[in-house]
């Protein structure tokens, strides 16, 4: 199950290797100078959470929060973005401007499709877009494409990796990784700086090493281990969200003691983890939590090691609380008549030259191949599942009153319908490095795709009055799509 869920691909993680650490051994420095800088002396991770207090000092980062904020109960709206680096940051950025920039008509007035967003899940690269959006609102539209999706942040950490200075100082690779966000990106902010009413609530995931589980950066998960989410700083959770295994340790919180979280969980939860293989891991590692003793600090890795497209978490959250029905009761919301699911997954189809030639491949293509196949084969179960879930949860909250209606809307590269441009989205890296080329590919494509959309279409329909477009054809006559 671990391999199958396994995001990493041999590519991820080589090109930090081979252009940073591999080429020092090429040079001489020898095995135990690699090690120093894979490993180096006994480091320990900066402990900066803090123990929850007896009562809440101000809004608690969880769903009831946002349920009182909500704004429109007609409509409830999710998103979710993928791993993948800057290529996943960048295509969910420009998903985020076209949603600005569609207007719909709600309760007589002109809307923006943004503004009815409630909730955005991430991983790994898709959690510096969400995280920066939800810090700064519209302001991301103003500054995130010079501050991250056109800077050189991989060749920014590289030089912190590789300065000799640095070797064997007290701070390892992830601690100098979260500097360096907090000084580019998100400037000491904290959870509690997350909290806007007129923006949704951003769910951060990571996975949790020891037991191999997703982790939510969201209150309910924070009260697993007595501590406060609201004084956490978005950046050590941003670097937990893709914290790439090798590259970077993990980020580790601190475990307190003086409460149960797990308590909290209702019945029904343990009564699905014996139905369902898949939230049994994610109740069994919960449960962990409350060994105080043995799990003491616990430690974060990338998301996308456990659901590299984002959309688990937020089936995670409701399969918590006992299914929809209950949740909507714990909010005190009534049902939506819409329900909303947008998923934009930067995740690439592998472009390999082996079958050119009768050359057997290498042990790292061999391997590069292998987690591919792995990784797509997850991604659709979860596409899959979620679709199902979507469905059924829609049925269920139903009453002959309110007909709720489902839309699963996914953005991916294989939805492009020229082969060339697939191509070539296809064979950008996994890096925090792209080319100003690269990242308006897939600004645009993030945007293209979500508008000609045929389920975007027909929710867009379903709220204006207007008949869907005919998808294939627009696709086929945009611009940007035909260049």
């Amino acid at each position: 199950m671990y391999l199958l869920r396994q995001s990493l691909t041999i590519s991820q993680v080589m090109p930090w290797l081979s252009s940073g650490i591999l080429p020092l051994v090429r040079k001489g420095c020898g095995l135990a100078l690699v090690l120093t800088l894979l490993g180096g002396c006994a480091s320990y991770g900066v402990i900066v959470n803090e123990p929850k207090p007896a009562q809440p000092t101000g809004p608690v980062y969880n769903l009831k929060t946002w349920a009182e904020f909500k704004r429109n109960s007609d409509i409830t709206f999710f998103l979710s973005f993928s791993g993948g680096g800057t290529r996943a940051a960048a295509m969910a950025y420009g998903v985020l401007q076209e949603l600005r920039d569609t207007t719909v008509i709600i309760d007589g007035k002109e809307r923006r499709l943004l503004d009815e967003v409630d909730n955005i899940s991430s991983v790994s690269g898709g959690s510096f877009t969400a995280a920066y959006y939800g810090l700064n609102g519209d302001g991301i539209f103003d500054t995130f494409e010079e501050a991250f999706l056109r800077h050189d942040v991989e060749g920014d950490l590289k030089k912190s990796v590789l300065n000799p200075f640095h070797w064997f100082g007290s701070k390892d690779r992830t601690q100098r990784a979260i500097e360096y966000y907090q000084d580019i990106l998100f400037h000491d902010a904290t959870f509690a700086d997350m909290i806007r009413p007129d923006g949704p609530i951003i769910v951060i995931n990571a996975s949790d090493l020891a037991k191999g589980f997703r982790f939510s950066f969201i209150q309910g998960y924070f009260d697993l281990l007595c501590s406060d989410l609201s004084t956490y700083p978005v950046a050590n959770a941003v670097a937990a969200s893709s914290a790439v295994p090798v590259v970077f340790n993990p980020v580790v919180i601190e475990n307190f003691a003086g409460c149960d979280g797990f308590a909290k969980w209702p019945p029904t939860a343990a009564q699905l983890a014996q139905e369902d293989e898949e939230f049994g891991i994610l109740y069994d590692g919960a449960s962990s939590y409350s060994d105080k003793e043995n799990r003491k600090y616990v430690h974060y890795v990338d998301g996308g090691i456990t659901d590299n497209i984002g959309l688990r978490a937020m089936t995670d959250v409701i399969a918590v609380s006992g299914g929809p029905t209950a949740l909507l009761s714990a909010l005190g919301e009534k049902a939506p008549s819409k329900i909303v699911f947008i998923s934009v997954n930067a995740s690439t189809e592998q472009v390999s030259d082996m079958d050119k030639t009768n050359k057997q491949p290498g042990i790292l293509a061999s391997m590069n191949a292998t987690t591919h196949a792995q990784l797509h084969r997850y991604n659709a179960a979860t596409i899959n599942m979620v679709k199902q879930k979507l469905a059924a949860w829609a049925e269920l909250v139903s009453t002959p009153d309110n007909q709720v209606s489902p839309y699963f809307i996914n953005i991916g590269f294989e939805q492009v319908p020229q082969i060339e441009l697939k191509y070539v989205l296809n064979k950008i890296p996994t890096s925090f490095s792209l080319t100003e080329e690269q990242v308006d590919a897939l600004i645009e494509t993030g945007r293209t795709l979500l508008r000609h959309d045929p389920d975007f279409q027909r929710f867009l329909g379903t709220v204006s009055g207007k008949q869907p477009e005919d998808t294939a054809a627009n696709l086929k006559r945009s611009a940007y799509l035909t260049e």
